[in-house]
Order: C-alpha cells, then sequence, then structure tokens
C-alpha cells in the first residue's frame, strides 16, 4: 500500500511533468525555472537537438522551435522510482508537430520518445535535475535544416 507521502510526491511529480508539457507548448521558456533545477542538465542530442544546462537550453529551445508553429508534449505512462528526496523516472512522449517550410507549406509529422529524468524534491518541490531524450520513432518527418547548436549560437 502506498503511503500518504509516495502518493503526494507521485502525484506532485506528475504535475511537474505536465508544467514541463505546458511551458513548452505555450513557449514559456521562463517556466522551466520552476520545472528544473538552476544547474539542471538538459540532454535532446538523441533525437536532433541540444545537450546543456538549462539557462542555454532556455536560449536555445526559442529558435529550435520556431519553425514549428503548432505542437503538443502529451506525457503518459510514467515509470517512476521513489528514493527519500530523489527519484528516477521514464516517461513516454507522444509529440505531433507541424513544420512550415519556407514555401509556407506545412507538414504534420509525430515523435514518440521517452523522458529519462532524475528528480530531487528542493524547498520548492520537486524539480528534474537531468534530463535525457530517448528517441523512440518519428513518422512523416520532413526534411528539415539542421538547427544551430549551442556553440553555434553563442559564437554569433
Amino acid at each position: 500500500m502506498l503511503s500518504l507521502q509516495e502518493i503526494s510526491d507521485r502525484l506532485e511529480i506528475e504535475d511537474l511533468l505536465a508544467r514541463y508539457s505546458y511551458a513548452i507548448d505555450d513557449r514559456n521558456w521562463a517556466a522551466l525555472d520552476d520545472v528544473f533545477t538552476p544547474d539542471a542538465t538538459i540532454d535532446y542530442s538523441e533525437t536532433g537537438g541540444a545537450k546543456g544546462g538549462l539557462a542555454e537550453i532556455k536560449a536555445w529551445l526559442p529558435v529550435a522551435m520556431e519553425r514549428f508553429p503548432r505542437y503538443q508534449h502529451m506525457v503518459a505512462t510514467m515509470k517512476l522510482d521513489l528514493n527519500g528526496d530523489r527519484a528516477r523516472s521514464r516517461t513516454m512522449l507522444f509529440n505531433p508537430m507541424v513544420y512550415k517550410r519556407d514555401d509556407g507549406e506545412e507538414q504534420v509529422f509525430f515523435i514518440g520518445l521517452w523522458y529519462r529524468d532524475q528528480l530531487v524534491r528542493t524547498e520548492k518541490g520537486w524539480r528534474i535535475s537531468e534530463r535525457y531524450e530517448e528517441m523512440g520513432y518519428a513518422h512523416n518527418v520532413p526534411a528539415m535544416p539542421p538547427v544551430p547548436s549551442i556553440a553555434e549560437m553563442t559564437a554569433s
């Protein structure tokens, strides 16, 4: 039987993952400060993105996501291992996206992946201290130019 603390932790972590999805889908990059620890490492590289600290990723995301006028991050089916004030999770993500080509045409495509997270309880609640995106599948992905890397963005 789950303790009240474990029930609370699980609900708080589910809410944390929902807040991440809404921050990304609403392009509210500042809201990520309430999702990640300040020293978090975030690795989107397996899915074609960047790897870096929270500040670097927050600067990179608006550039990376600009080509997509609409998208949704739908999280589901989380496997959560709680250990006191720390936790590990693997959570499914279904991510339909719309890509807008230079000629104005739009193409819908789908990505399925897993978030592999390390979480920590802070004085402000649960936060993600490490995130790794593990690629699952992609369907109907259009040909797209690469997104600038964090290094290319900071060199400009």
